[in-house]
């Protein structure tokens, strides 16, 4: 059945090949069978599931995008840092704690960098971190179900842009600040910005049993902007390596001020040094408030807690275990070949991509090659530490992943082009156009010791004439090319969310074998939780209701309610009774000014609703889940605040 469903494939490739190329006056053949290699490579047949996982960011949506490869399917939308109606994120009482900030409740971020939880330098499965930009935060994902789980905001930060890279067994996520500032943030004049503003990197622990974070320590650095980062491998495992810009500390029209100098900086940092350091009580702490918001998974309810100090380590606290290496012209990238040898820049405005060796490095500062120092930092030799430069790459290298057969690939934005050179001579040996704007690019594996290569993603800015119009504006592409060969192909374009930025992909076997099928309902320690039909019920607590309910297919319970005033705060606790995966049920009444429930099975979620007028109110279940869904509905009768009315409720017995 398969193969005839093959066949017939590309009988149809074949024959809307030879209509469209027959209307230009001719029959390419050869174009033809690209077109049916390339459709096949990327059709994933009814029933069949994708080869890998896709995470790309979401860029100003503040989401996640699950994406299948090859299919280049939207699988999934996984909220992190903006509010969701589809999922009730940000709206459930259990789940607005988790968009809680020093500056209050924040329903909105930016997001670019997913990275994978490590384990020896290869992805394991179990959590993805993202960053947020705007209040600058770090999110953990749980890949068991989709969830986020944890949000850590980042003190004496702005502009979380180098985050959350991890090191080589996820044992320290880092957060480099994109906006330097005053620290302790305080009111200053902008004009004073080389004096009193600093950079900041953060390090943030990952407990390997829980995944849970905490922030250890941070580096006072001088107030450049910190752009990007990679953890080292193997020989450079101890080390991780941030770039920067803006080494002329220019504070206005920073496209011409920032531009000034012919290199800015790689920095390196010897993390297991510093650790040492933090631990030994060097620094100084110094008091700070973010919010750390936690996910529980056995009550099913996320809390908020705002955080009090931080450990600081100056430069004079580092000597000797953070360098600058010099790095031509506005890097964006900062990429670790599989081997950990190679530290790769990608100078936005650059004519070449530098290739810096950590070997190099070591005997530079063994042999005291230094040109200078920046606020007590050492800047190392750039042809001391250099392993060589690949020439005239195209215009524009951003961002550098590597595939399992020894190659680089280069995003070059200005030139829309992704480039693949050889890490052995540093040659360039193949390009293929982008359409249009490319910033990241994605392998499966390609920030790793191990990459499975197979594919690299180009994630475009500009999509002008690719897809059909929407309007003023064009939303955000991402093409997907086979590069098992040696010449890089074509193979696919399809829209995502916007903004993509960069992405994770892993085999799919990695994450199927851990999916969590459903919340056992008997593990549910949610306080307000309702475990069986006949316990539904309706308290009074003065003017808070708390309404426990059960929901089942098709019906939910209590399902008509009487007594509700105006002027009441009325909690909808209500329990999926379901243990078949994929069978959630939603919830919405008449009148709420947040958003449905979506509740999975097994779980408690609770919705507030506080009703304005007396009246009738329907509620019902949001979600198709059985044949007599439409059936799954109820009634709240609200009277007049002061009104004698019973609170009553049906209990279907």
């Amino acid at each position: 059945m398969k193969s005839m469903l093959t066949l017939l494939l590309i009988s149809s490739i074949a024959t809307s090949a030879l209509f469209f190329t027959g209307c230009s006056g001719g029959t390419d053949t050869k174009a033809i069978g690209s077109v049916a290699d390339a459709a096949m490579k990327v059709y994933v047949a009814p029933g069949a599931k994708d080869e890998f996982y896709d995470f790309a960011s979401g860029g100003f949506s503040g989401q996640m995008a699950v994406i299948g490869l090859p299919s280049g399917r939207l699988i999934r939308v996984i909220p992190v840092f903006s509010m969701d109606p589809e999922k009730a994120y940000g709206f459930s009482e259990e789940t607005k704690p988790m968009l809680m900030t020093s500056h209050g409740f924040i329903p909105w971020d930016d997001s670019h960098h997913p990275e994978f939880s490590m384990s020896d330098g290869v992805p394991d499965g179990r959590f993805l971190f993202i960053n947020a930009n705007n209040t600058p935060r770090v999110a953990r994902i749980d890949l068991t179900d989709f969830r986020t789980k944890e949000i850590l905001e980042i003190p004496n930060s702005s502009g979380n842009h180098s985050s959350p890279f991890t090191t080589e067994n996820s044992e320290y996520i880092v957060a480099g600040t994109r906006f330097s500032l005053p620290i302790p943030n305080e009111d200053v004049s902008i004009q004073a910005y080389s004096e009193k503003f600093k950079g900041t990197l953060s390090f943030v622990k990952m407990d390997k049993a829980t995944g849970r974070l905490s922030l250890a320590f941070q580096l006072m650095m001088p107030g450049f902007d910190y752009d990007l980062a990679h953890a080292g491998k193997g020989p450079s495992h101890d080390w991780i390596f941030f770039s920067c810009y803006n080494t002329e500390k220019a504070n206005t029209m920073l496209e011409i001020n920032a531009s000034q100098n012919d290199k800015d900086f790689i920095v390196a940092v010897n993390w297991k040094k510093c650790e040492e350091l933090a631990a030994q009580g060097k620094g100084q702490i110094v008091n700070v408030s973010y919010a750390h918001n936690i996910y529980n998974d056995e009550t099913h309810t996320a809390s908020s807690v705002m955080e009090k100090d931080v450990r600081i380590l100056t430069s004079a606290d580092t000597k000797g275990n953070v360098y600058y290496m010099p790095t031509p012209k506005s890097p964006h990238g900062c990429d670790v070949a599989p081997n950990g040898e190679l530290i790769v820049g990608g100078g936005k405005l650059a004519t070449v991509i530098p290739v810096l060796s950590f070997s190099k490095m070591l005997k530079a500062i063994q042999d005291g090659k230094i040109d200078k120092e920046i606020d007590g930092i050492p800047v190392l030799n750039y042809k001391a530490c250099l392993a060589g430069e690949v020439e005239k790459p195209g215009l524009g290298p951003l961002h550098t992943e590597f595939d399992d057969k020894g190659f680089a690939y280069t995003s070059m934005f200005v030139s829309s082009e992704i480039v693949k050179w050889s890490l052995k001579d540093f040659k360039v040996v193949d390009r293929v156009p982008t359409y249009y704007s490319i910033g990241h690019l994605g392998i499966p594996g390609g920030d790793t010791k191990k990459p499975w290569g197979k594919y690299v993603l180009a994630y475009n800015k500009i999509t002008k004439d690719r897809f059909l119009p929407t309007g003023p504006e064009l939303f955000q592409s991402a093409q997907l090319y086979d590069i098992t060969g040696e010449k890089m192909k074509l193979l696919l374009d399809f829209p995502t969310i916007g903004e993509p930025h960069y992405a994770q992909a892993c085999p799919a076997d990695l994450i199927v074998k851990n999916s969590k099928k459903i919340y056992q309902l008997a593990q549910n320690k949610h306080p307000y939780a309702t475990k069986k039909e006949a316990d539904a019920r309706v308290v009074r607590k003065g003017n808070e209701v708390h309404v426990y309910m059960t929901s089942i297919r098709s019906h939910f319970a209590p399902d008509n309610i009487e007594g509700i005033k105006v002027g009441d705060k009325v909690y909808w606790h209500i329990t999926n009774l379901e243990q078949d995966w994929d069978v959630p049920h939603g919830f919405a009444v008449l009148g709420a000014n947040n958003s449905e429930l979506l509740i999975m099975p097994g779980e408690t979620c609770t919705l507030l609703w506080e009703p304005k007028t007396p009246g009738i109110y329907p509620f019902y279940c949001t979600d198709f889940c059985s044949a007599l869904h439409q059936e799954m509905q109820g009634y709240v009768r609200v009277s007049p605040s002061g009104s004698s009315t019973a609170l009553t409720w049906n209990s279907r017995k």
